[in-house]
């Protein structure tokens, strides 16, 4: 039993992950909330902290940078045996349209940073179009615009390019990533980058 734990704690690297959802720049929108989930491979598994949640609502900042402010904090650890399938971050951001209907604002996915140490992501945002004039106009009389079902196909590439789209807005992320025998393994992703004076450890 002990040379068992022994040879799957050698098999498998982990990947730590902190860090926050800072902000949002949707200049043309007043009141958003945001959701976020980890997409990644079948060989990976959450060990600890918390895989999906949603912020609270915020309001546009009223000086000349109109941000969104959330900081709402990022925390989970990963472990695998390869590193395919490697995590992403999934948002999807929600706002009231003029009816008051909460709709989506913008769906966007970036990976998790390959080399430890503190990262910044401006993720460009998309919302699905309708196919047509008419269904546009329909789904705006209802309050029902085009959605996908499941945010994590973001993340996935099968039929986004049959899906009509359009760009609106960006969220700003940061991570401090810390990674675990991933040398032991034979991977090599660079070179630790430097937060605050201090390196953080590629294991």
């Amino acid at each position: 039993m002990k040379n068992g734990i022994t040879m799957e704690t050698h098999s498998v690297f982990m990947l730590m992950v902190a860090g926050q959802i800072e902000s949002a720049e949707f200049p043309e929108l007043d009141d958003i909330y945001c959701k976020f989930c980890f997409v990644h491979g079948q060989d990976w598994v959450v060990t600890s902290g918390i895989e999906e949640g949603i912020s609270q609502v915020t309001r546009k900042s009223q000086d000349e940078r109109q941000l969104f402010v959330w900081n709402f904090p990022l925390d989970i650890t990963f472990k695998s045996t390869n590193p395919f399938g490697w995590p992403q971050i999934v948002i999807s951001v929600y706002g009231p349209d003029i009816f008051g209907n909460d709709v989506v604002r913008g769906y966007g996915t970036v990976h998790i940073p390959l080399i430890p140490g503190h990262h910044r992501r401006r993720i460009p945002m998309f919302v699905p179009e309708s196919s047509s004039l008419l269904q546009k106009f329909s789904s705006w009389l209802i309050g029902r615009r085009p959605e996908f079902v499941n945010p994590r196909v973001v993340a996935q590439g099968e039929g986004r390019d049959v899906t009509r789209v359009r760009s609106q807005g960006y969220v700003n992320v940061t991570f401090n990533i810390v990674t675990k025998n991933m040398k032991k393994l034979g991977y090599s992703v660079g070179s630790p980058k430097q937060i605050d004076g201090c390196d953080w450890i590629n294991g």
